[in-house]
């Protein structure tokens, strides 16, 4: 049986490639997927693990119990326990450390580096007068107030040198350093893309507002130290409850940690869609060894004439996919390794450079993709074996095709209708829960699955549609029509194949598209004001900028919104809030909120406003009075004057800054809403740019950049989504190659008797490409009626959260998908048409 099997793959070579070109695809997706994945996070925590060779133990913060007391940050190092460590024994240095977020702006104006990456520091010099982190590659140290280094990449890409003037921001305010050293770093965040800048202790310590101390200490042991007994001896010389010391080891292995875990969302998402695109190839498969299976009927009836069981056919016929499989996802893995290092040098085209370090493939790697190509092939045959050796070898010797019997097809139906219903039902049910996402994921799957079961019943009337439309291409059109529903279970696994993809993309579609239009509402209806005015990285903002557009002649009305910690209640329940102040005179101006109990009027003193969620849970009300303790330790109470509907702009407790100041030792910013004179026009954003000294670092947006600012994650999604989505188009797209190719191979008999009876070429081919196009539009149908339905489900959950959630139907880009599937129908019937114009209608009548 196993020389039959291997005879039967080198007989159909040509049939079985469209098999092997749909698992590769799928396995290339995983191991690429792996290789990627797995190199990228390999560079990242070798690049990570450099950065702590000068660090045995590291010296940090303890974090604020939430238990009690102030609910400020938590205690700085000072330079007294800098001291105190390096005295240590077994200490050879110790290296107190700043860091804080600086924007550099290029020659251009323009922001460098990526955002959260972009950071600032301090040049720690030893006794030799020089910071071993940093090896200065040109020029000097800083020194002053008004002296930086750059990292060597940040210098070398925006083209400055030793002596340049160049701008920078670390809260909002522009300042103007003078350049004086360039330096190397294995910094991690560098070597992806990012920038450092270095200032003296002091000025990087007012910079980032840690008040004479330092974020971390760093310490180095002495030769013959270990990092445990150096810990040791730095644990005895530590505060109480104030900082905590950690090996250099343990912090690698959790920096290691970490960009693993950040990896693994990645890989996580990528693996979903390899997933789908393997499920979509067995489709193919299936359809390719049932097809392979129905034109070797009569001989595998001749094999169990002969003596051979059900088991041994059933066997056969899974060699035959062992073997296929095997070469695919051989195949495969070979074009994933190659996936995965065009990957990494993509993203260093793209400017999101990437550290450097060997192309990682692990065993695991290879034996997933292995596993993965050759499992799917088999179980995907595996029901055409089965059903080929439950034939009776007389019937099958009487009968090429064995059609389906009627008890089989009503059992099937039956089967179909049942989980297609509790589908339906689940989705239905869910939409109307508060947290329905489980229950509607099922129902989803469920849906799908019994769609697909259902698709040989549902091809007749929705093929029959096209009736009118194919009449009009003559005898050509008729015959395509009766092709598609000659053989109903072959359409409906061709078309499903394409249905699965549609089915994702037009959900995701109308899901992106109802958002946008809800925060665009809502952008609209929440802000009165003009523009926003934030850092683009979503750090906090210096006061200086909000008191800068305050005197401003072309602004009307300005509020800061500003965070601070406090804690709301007494004894063992008082639970940590965050407050927000804003300018109680001029917020109403600037703000549009809706509000469900009280209302705003002028917060001054006392008075606030509480979002609905926070005050259901709560069980505020208008008129309860909070008592709360503010950053500072001190105490007051706060008296709730209304209750209004979040949303993702605004939330939580509000206040006015006058009562929320005087209790903040370093007051920051987290935006400013502005309005102006004539409202949001390019002259008036024009002066807020130009009072700012048109600084790179900070953002000034209108409603409508506001809303997509918002949306933007949802926007980047959906375009991941269509990228990675094509995969499967593309395997659905071979599966319609795969079926009409088998599908005029077994046709070649009739092919044949219509070019002897007057059907010239044209007409073979015109056949062909209608069959094509209708069971790819059948499958488009089906995918977009399916994606609007969840689109429209998944949004009544949404709508939960998003108060001004509105469905939108985005007709266009249905409109597109249709015509995609139309296109998958027209480019896939190329070959098998010209194949069956060019057959010898004399062979081809011979044909068996």
């Amino acid at each position: 049986m196993f020389r039959t099997a291997l005879r039967n793959v080198l007989a159909h070579k040509a049939r079985l490639l469209m098999t092997v070109l749909a698992v590769m695809l799928g396995v290339a997706f995983v191991a690429g997927t792996l290789v990627f994945t797995s190199t990228l996070s390999d560079a990242f925590q070798k690049s990570s693990q450099k950065g702590f060779d000068r660090v045995d133990v590291a010296i940090q913060p303890r974090a604020q119990d939430d238990r009690g007391g102030a609910p400020g940050a938590g205690p700085r190092l000072d330079q007294k326990l800098l001291d105190a460590v390096s005295r240590v024994p077994g200490a050879a240095s110790a290296t107190g450390t700043v860091s804080g977020f600086t924007a550099v702006a290029d020659k251009a104006g323009k922001l460098i580096g990526n955002g959260f990456s972009t950071r600032g520091g301090n040049y720690f010099p030893g006794a030799d007068g020089k910071d071993a982190r940093y090896p200065l590659r040109n020029g000097t140290a800083p020194k002053g107030p008004h002296e930086f280094a750059l990292d060597a990449h940040t210098a070398d890409k925006a083209g400055y040198r030793v002596g340049d003037t160049v701008r920078i921001s670390v809260d909002g305010p522009v300042r103007e350093q003078k350049l004086t050293g360039v330096f190397t770093t294995d910094d991690g965040t560098v070597a992806a893309g990012g920038s450092l800048a270095l200032f003296d202790t002091h000025t990087a310590q007012q910079l980032f507002a840690t008040s004479g101390g330092f974020s971390e200490i760093d310490v180095k042991a002495a030769a013959g130290t270990s990092q445990s007994a150096l810990k040791a001896a730095v644990d005895k010389v530590l505060p109480k409850g104030r900082a905590e010391a950690t090996t250099g080891k343990q912090l690698a292995d959790d920096q290691a940690k970490m960009i693993s875990q950040s990896m693994d969302g990645m890989k996580t998402g990528l693996l979903a869609f390899a997933g789908i695109a393997l499920f979509v190839g067995i489709f193919i498969i299936a359809n390719t060894f049932t097809m392979l299976v129905a034109q070797r009927t009569r001989e595998l009836a001749l094999l169990r004439a002969v003596g051979a069981s059900r088991r041994q056919v059933t066997r056969s016929v899974l060699l035959e996919a062992l073997l296929v499989g095997a070469l695919a996802a051989a195949t495969g893995l070979a074009a994933g390794i190659g996936i995965g290092a065009g990957l990494r040098s993509l993203m260093s085209a793209t400017g999101a450079t990437v550290p450097d370090g060997p192309l990682v493939i692990s065993p695991s790697t290879i034996v997933a993709s292995l596993a993965v190509g050759i499992v799917v092939t088999v179980l995907a045959a595996w029901l055409p074996g089965r059903r080929a050796a439950k034939i009776p070898p007389v019937a099958a010797m009487n009968s090429v095709h064995a059609t389906a019997t009627t008890r089989s097809l009503v059992v099937r139906n039956t089967i179909g209708a049942l989980f297609a219903g509790a589908g339906a039902a689940g989705v239905l049910v869910a939409t109307g829960m508060a947290d329905g996402k489980a229950v509607m994921s099922g129902g989803a799957v469920l849906l799908l699955i019994g769609v697909f079961i259902l698709t040989p019943l549902l091809s007749r009337p929705l093929i029959a549609l096209a009736a009118p439309v194919l009449r009009a291409f003559g005898i050509s059109g008729r015959l395509a029509r009766q092709n598609a529903l000659r053989n109903p279970r072959r359409t409906a696994a061709t078309a499903s194949a394409l249905m699965i993809g549609l089915t994702l993309i037009t959900g995701m579609t109308v899901i992106a598209g109802s958002v946008q239009k809800g925060i665009d509402k809502m952008a609209t209806d929440a802000l009165k004001a003009d523009y926003v005015v934030s850092m683009a990285s979503r750090t906090p903002l210096s006061p200086d900028v909000a008191t800068k557009l305050a005197g401003l002649k072309e602004v009307t009305a300005s509020s800061p919104l500003r965070n601070a910690p406090s804690r709301i209640g007494t004894g063992a329940t008082a639970a940590t809030e965050y407050l927000t102040g804003v300018n109680g005179a001029d917020f109403g101006k600037l703000t549009r909120l809706d509000f469900r109990h009280g209302s705003l009027g002028t917060l001054h003193g006392g008075r606030a406003v509480v979002d609905e969620a926070t005050a259901e849970e709560k069980h505020w009300t208008v008129g309860s009075r909070l008592p709360v303790t503010y950053e500072d330790g001190k105490k007051g109470t706060l008296t709730v004057a209304g209750v209004y509907r979040g949303n993702e702009m605004l939330n939580g407790i509000i206040l006015d800054n006058a009562t929320l100041a005087p209790h903040q030792q370093h007051p920051t910013d987290m935006q400013v809403m502005v309005k102006t004179k004539d409202g949001a026009t390019d002259a008036s954003k024009n002066a807020l740019v130009k009072a700012l000294g048109k600084n790179p670092a900070i953002s000034i947006a209108d409603k409508k950049d506001v809303s997509e600012g918002i949306a933007q994650m949802f926007s980047l999604m959906l375009n991941m989504l269509y990228g990675l989505l094509a995969m499967a188009v593309i395997v659905a797209c071979l599966g319609v190659v795969n079926t009409l190719a088998m599908s005029v191979f077994e046709r070649s008999q009739e092919i044949g008797m219509l070019r002897a009876i007057g059907l010239d070429r044209r007409g073979i081919k015109r056949m062909v490409r209608l069959e094509s196009l209708v069971i790819s539009l059948f499958g488009g149908v089906l995918g977009i009626g399916l994606g609007v339905f969840f689109g429209w489900a998944a949004g009544e959950l949404i709508a939960g959260s998003l108060a001004t959630y509105e469905l939108v139907l985005p007709w266009g880009r249905m409109g597109l998908f249709l015509g995609v599937a139309a296109l998958v129908g027209v480019l896939a019937a190329l070959w098998p048409a010209r194949r069956a114009a060019r057959l010898n209608m004399l062979a081809a009548i011979k044909a068996e």
